[in-house]
């Protein structure tokens, strides 16, 4: 099955994150990654999710089914700039932590937290250079570790600009759903 990050604009609204991965997870598919927050304009959330799926077309024409979602695309194919973050808490006696410095310096993180035998370190890139990252640090050993879901945006004047659907509320408040 072909891993797909999917884009989506949806009303800020409680209960909508609950609704599209009950559809997603009754549709019989695993949600790889989910990030959810605000857009650029106020009531509109921006959402990017990765599943793996041989239909995901059908995934995107039911999310449309819900009130709350706005605009739904497939970027998968499309040119993205996507990012993940990992915080990462290593194992770091005072005899290597040189050595964490210099490795996190080549992958541009930022040592966040120094306790006596323990670094935490922030790296934000692309979800390979990511998942480089914890492998070159594996060895010194992970104490704990948390991974955000992966973001995405189109590349250029093609995208999911909020502002438009709230134009085109007349002054309603309510969002009108495209399909």
């Amino acid at each position: 099955m072909k891993k797909h990050t999917i884009v989506a604009l949806v009303q800020d609204r409680p209960g909508v994150l609950t609704r599209v991965a009950g559809l997603i997870r009754r549709r019989g598919y695993n949600i790889e990654s989910l990030a959810v927050g605000h857009s650029e304009q106020p009531e509109i959330s921006r959402l990017t999710l990765v599943i793996e799926s041989d239909h995901v077309e059908q995934v995107v024409k039911q999310l449309y089914r819900l009130i709350e979602v706005i605009k739904v695309s497939d970027v998968t194919d499309d040119p993205i700039v996507e990012r993940e973050m990992v915080v990462l808490k290593l194992h770091a006696p005072s005899s290597v932590r040189h050595e964490i410095v210099s490795i996190s310096g080549v992958f541009e993180a930022k040592i966040v937290d120094v306790g006596a035998n323990t670094m935490i370190v922030e790296m934000t890139g692309t979800p390979s250079k990511v998942e480089n990252f914890i492998e070159v640090v594996r060895g010194y050993g992970i104490k704990e570790m948390m991974r955000t879901g992966r973001i995405a945006m189109v590349r250029g004047a093609r995208g999911h600009n909020a502002s438009e659907y709230v134009e085109n509320t007349n002054g309603s408040g309510v969002v009108p759903t495209l399909n």
